[in-house]
């Protein structure tokens, strides 16, 4: 699925002489290299602020919290997602409400947020938690404008999506700061590990807001509600970044719109290959296959390259017995994993979800994929359905 080691070799030298560089400070947490990167991110998003912070996760946390979620507090997001989008609302001490996926783009539904909002009542609805999956931003002016009718904050989980685009050609190369995911809801929670685009040698994370004094806020929470030592105006959490990691993501950040055009390009190979293979299902022709669908106002940057697939279960078993990797993203939807089986949801309940969970399936991706290893992987799957 993933070869960092080809990555590795590229940047070798700058890698090791940035860590060098920190161990020679030894100024191990928080040094001057975690305040250039978050200074370099905001830039690159084209957000206020950034604040470093020690995983995807904890980002997440610290958004909903900058945002004034508290205990009894609601807040709406996919079930189709990795764990931590919900968790984090948890974490929060507010219930997680899900709204079902768009069956295109795998995000969440504009049309199902606003019929869930309708008819939620429960706790009071302080924010709309949308997921940029697979490295491509959800429908982020429908879901605005449902925000804004019911009052909620727009927190982005872009932990797939950095450099991500929306509404480029609408907004125009003279506000290029203003369409990157990042910069598009009031603040958006980034993960760093070393499987994303733009990865660390470990855990990281950054949270990218619009408002200044919530950057303030979130640099007191990662580091026990203090804003100087042994005083503590709140209770926060130790989720400062490191700063061998941060010079880390400082050296990658300069290759990230390489790495993501590449990645775009290997999406475009196997889009070439799979419908050339006669796999996918046309207007004119059904096929074992359909290809992620690319909203034309959103720039995807496939942190992973998802298909739909018949009998997906089956072609994963195939697939490696001929030393061909995949991955299903995700196979169990959050509304009825166990751990939030207390929300009440019921299989059923998000149709559109669960079909994703049963058909997804990713194949390797990364800039540094060969076109014959892509090959490989499309004719192993043509042997299959053949």
């Amino acid at each position: 699925m993933l070869d960092l080691s080809r990555q590795y070799e590229k940047i070798r030298p700058e890698i090791l002489a940035a860590i060098e560089k920190v161990c020679a400070s030894a100024h191990y947490v928080m040094g001057e290299d975690v305040g250039a990167f978050e200074t370099e991110l905001a830039a690159f998003t084209g957000a206020t602020a950034a604040v470093g912070c020690a995983s995807g996760t904890d980002a997440l946390w610290l958004a909903l919290v900058a945002a004034g979620v508290q205990p009894g507090d609601s807040v709406v997001s996919t079930p189709f997602s990795f764990f931590a989008s919900a968790s984090a609302i948890v974490r929060a001490g507010a219930r997680p409400v899900f709204a079902d996926i768009d069956p295109r783009t795998w995000n969440l539904d504009a049309v199902a947020l606003a019929k869930t909002l309708r008819g939620e009542r429960r706790a009071k609805l302080r924010a709309v938690l949308p997921v940029h999956l697979y490295g491509q931003c959800a429908d982020m002016d429908a879901l605005g404008e449902v925000a804004e009718e019911f009052g909620l904050v727009v927190i982005e989980d872009a932990a797939q999506a950095i450099g991500a685009e929306w509404n480029r050609e609408q907004r125009g190369a003279s506000k290029a700061e203003s369409f990157k995911a990042g910069a598009l809801g009031a603040a958006a929670a980034f993960s760093f590990y070393p499987t994303k685009n733009l990865s660390a040698y470990g855990d990281a994370g950054a949270v990218t807001t619009m408002d200044a004094d919530w950057a303030e806020h979130m640099r007191r929470l990662r580091n026990h509600g203090s804003p100087r030592r042994y005083v503590h105006e709140e209770m926060g959490w130790n989720s400062r970044l490191d700063s061998i990691q941060a010079a880390i993501l400082r050296v990658k950040l300069r290759y990230i719109a390489e790495w993501n055009e590449a990645r775009r390009a290997k999406a475009a190979e196997y889009d070439r290959l799979l419908a050339g293979a006669g796999l996918v299902s046309a207007a004119d022709a059904a096929g074992p296959l359909t290809l992620p669908w690319r909203d034309p106002r959103a720039w995807h940057v496939f942190h992973q390259y998802v298909v739909r697939v018949q009998r997906r279960d089956e072609l994963r078993a195939f697939l490696a017995e001929r030393g061909v990797a995949s991955e299903v993203y995700y196979p169990i939807p959050l509304h009825l994993q166990s751990s939030f089986a207390y929300l009440g949801y019921r299989e059923g309940d998000f149709p559109e979800a669960e079909r994703a969970a049963r058909e997804v399936l990713a194949l390797p991706m990364f800039p540094e994929l060969r076109g014959e290893e892509q090959e490989s992987v499309v004719a192993a799957i043509a042997e299959f359905y053949g």
